[in-house]
């Protein structure tokens, strides 16, 4: 079953669909996965990769959110205006929300994110102990270089010399930019001491696919916890060919059961 809601979040109202389990997992404590849309994109996911992914999951026992930051798909609001700290705020609303929804097993709260949702997510992890594992799918490692990078020099110029500068439809401010500027994701990834997925693929032309290897490096220097490195061969930024996206979500998936088979056996094996 789909819902779709709003969660009201300071001023705006957030369009989110939530997915309720749809096999397994329906008895007890649901885990819950939340997903997290990269620059101007929205809760569908390009050729439909976040509607495709809550579905899987949701059929394997998942109860899955997944939502648009303000100003992006129908959620209010107006995206360029605020930064990274907004969309903190806001995934960490989604989050509020999402654990009223059923009875959530507090030990398996997951993000997923994918490009700058990916650091978003990772962002959010650091600063909130809810979440217990990341999924980060052609995470974003440098936000003002690699957002400037999309959006071209000329665009973040404007801004800073008008006050706001177009980018396909959406008026950045100079605030976003600076925003983006204020955040390390690379910095931060050793503050969270939960379970990581990087997942990339080698014809990324957006994102950097060296950039999954120093994730890993980086989230290698924590004690007690797990990373895990995917590389698609031939994969672009949105995973938008077939045979790639497939790998991306079995890979996702597998990644999930595995997480939660190892957490039984290590109960069973402390008892």
């Amino acid at each position: 079953m789909e819902r779709q809601i709003l969660i009201r979040h300071e001023q705006h109202d957030l369009t989110a669909t939530i997915h309720y389990p749809t096999s397994g997992g329906c008895e007890g404590r649901l885990p819950l996965t939340v997903i997290c849309h990269g620059f101007v994109g929205s809760r569908i996911g390009v050729d439909r990769l976040f509607v495709t992914t809550a579905r899987e999951l949701a059929a394997e026992g998942q109860l899955v959110v997944r939502f648009d930051y303000a100003g992006c798909g129908e959620s209010g609001g107006v995206y360029g205006e605020e930064g990274i700290e907004s969309m903190i705020r806001q995934t960490r609303t989604v989050l509020d929300y999402a654990m009223t929804c059923a009875d959530i097993d507090p030990s398996r709260v997951t993000l997923i994110g994918h490009s700058l949702g990916g650091a978003v997510a990772l962002l959010t992890a650091v600063r909130d102990r809810r979440v217990k594992s990341l999924a980060l799918w052609s995470a974003v490692g440098y936000p003002f270089n690699d957002i400037v990078k999309i959006t071209g020099r000329g665009t973040y110029d404007e801004s800073v010399r008008t006050g706001s500068a177009d980018y396909l439809g959406y008026s950045f401010t100079p605030v976003f930019f600076e925003s983006l500027g204020a955040f390390q994701p690379f910095q931060e990834a050793g503050k969270f001491y939960g379970d990581v997925l990087v997942v990339h693929g080698t014809s990324d032309d957006v994102i950097p696919v060296d950039y999954a290897f120093l994730y890993q490096k980086l989230f290698w220097t924590r004690e007690d916890a797990r990373c895990d490195k995917e590389i698609i061969f031939q994969a672009n930024h949105t995973y938008s060919c077939g045979p790639h996206r497939r790998q991306l979500l079995d890979i996702t998936k597998r990644w999930l059961q595995d997480r939660h088979k190892n957490e039984v056996d290590w109960q069973h094996w402390t008892i």
